[in-house]
């Protein structure tokens, strides 16, 4: 499956002292809670805003697809802004559009509305992987980066296990217009931009850090000046490798995402009562996923295997884990199609967690952005269409089985066509 040379193998080195970059995680782990939240209050409701808007399938996957659209343009814009910028001001520029469109959602009912008003969420959530990927690579050795990605992208999850808990209590609990569902939880996001502002330097610039931390983030030889363009990384082929792998395994997340709750009430007549604890099971599964995912590459990584073989022998895992969802719409019951669907939420993050890192892996750092812009677009294209096509499949057979089917397969499909197209897995000769 992989080629392995000794000259791939990466240097050990000693753990310092010094605690910062993990408090830098930590950071970045709370803004990827707090950018699921904000774009799934909307999945939550959309059974109740459906009853009482009358909203259609069709209708629903418009508001989807199209804000994977603007996501997809948001991730070309701030893969350009963060190569250039950095990530303290991209996650700033980010947070800051999001958290706009969020409060937007209160004013609008309709489905197009809907649409408009979230146009600037999808650009400003655009930038949370840019931003925070940079962040890691610039704070984090590669034999510690994937574990690293594992842990702020588990925040995905908690941000989706959150998210119907905290809509349930406000809505269905406390009786609140379902308007507070999205005022409450965009005011989260200015305590985190406060906090980030104060606190996010890069390591040759941070107050905090020991100068034995300093030097172990800085072992590794890293350009760090210099300036590519779209069409300079696109003449690589470990840039359609990435871009491959995000196009065929993004839709599936992003289904997940915004159509989950419809799936527990249209097939087991869950309510925003009562859809909770399964959603919650689910992505508990998927933290596990995304941290188990980076700590099994890291971990062949200390062992002395290659990046190559480390991170796709983890991706291989995953992709097994991720086939029996193919039978989840012929579930007995509800707690069948939660395993189920669960184990390829895991399935889904680890495999995520190890693509993540191949833009630190194998590009420098002034192109890594522009790289992961090019990865979010394809992603969205691929997220748009599956979405679009999901609410016409709906409306017309009325069954989510193709959808999981396809599920089932995408992850050994883009395993094998990023071993195609990238099979040794080299870095890529960019000047800056």
């Amino acid at each position: 499956m992989t080629t392995e040379t000794p000259a791939a193998r990466l240097p050990l080195l000693p753990k310092p002292r010094g605690r910062v970059r993990w408090t830098i995680c930590a950071l970045l782990f709370a803004a990827v809670v707090l950018s699921y939240i904000d774009r799934l209050v909307l999945g939550v409701l959309k059974p109740q805003l459906q009853d009482l808007y009358g909203w259609t399938n069709t209708g629903y996957g418009d508001i989807t697809g199209y804000f994977q659209i603007f996501y997809g343009l948001g991730f070309l814009a701030f893969g350009w802004l963060i190569d250039r910028y950095g990530a303290r001001i991209g996650y700033l520029v980010a947070m800051g559009s999001w958290t706009i469109g969020h409060f937007a959602q209160i004013l609008v009912t309709s489905t197009t509305g809907f649409v408009f008003a979230r146009i600037p969420l999808a650009l400003g959530e655009a930038g949370t992987y840019p931003a925070a990927l940079a962040a890691a690579s610039q704070w984090f050795p590669k034999q510690e980066r994937a574990f690293a990605i594992g842990i702020f992208n588990a925040g995905a999850n908690v941000g989706a296990i959150v998210t119907p808990l905290l809509v349930s209590a406000l809505v269905a609990t406390l009786l609140l217009d379902w308007r507070w569902a999205f005022v409450i939880t965009g005011l989260f996001n200015i305590v985190w931009l406060v906090v980030w502002w104060r606190w996010y330097r890069k390591p040759a610039e941070h107050p905090a850090i020991t100068e034995e931390e300093r030097a172990y983030i800085e072992a590794e030889p890293a350009v760090d000046s210099g300036r590519a363009g779209f069409g300079q990384v696109l003449r690589h082929r470990q840039t359609w490798a990435y871009m491959s792998g995000r196009f065929l395994i993004d839709p599936v997340w992003w289904t997940f995402l915004f159509w989950l709750p419809d799936f527990f009430s249209r097939e087991y007549g869950y309510d925003l009562k009562s859809f909770g604890p399964p959603l919650v099971a689910i992505y508990i599964l998927a933290d596990i996923g995304a941290i188990a995912g980076g700590w099994y590459s890291s971990h062949l990584l200390k062992r002395g295997r290659s990046p190559n073989r480390a991170r796709k022998t983890a991706m291989f895992a995953c992709a097994l884990f991720a086939v029996p969802v193919m039978f989840a719409v012929q579930a007995s019951n509800v707690w069948i199609a939660v395993a189920l669907i669960g184990m390829a939420c895991a399935a889904h993050q680890g495999f995520s967690t190890n693509l993540f890192a191949m833009p630190g892996d194998l590009f420098p750092r002034f192109a890594q952005g522009t790289l992961i812009g090019l990865g979010g677009f394809a992603g969205a294209v691929g997220g748009f269409i599956a979405s679009k096509s999901l609410g016409v499949l709906l409306d017309t057979i009325g069954s989510y089985e193709p959808f999981f089917v396809a599920c089932g397969m995408a992850y050994a499909i883009a395993l094998l066509v990023v071993h195609l197209i990238n099979p040794r897995y080299r870095e890529a000769d960019i000047a800056g």
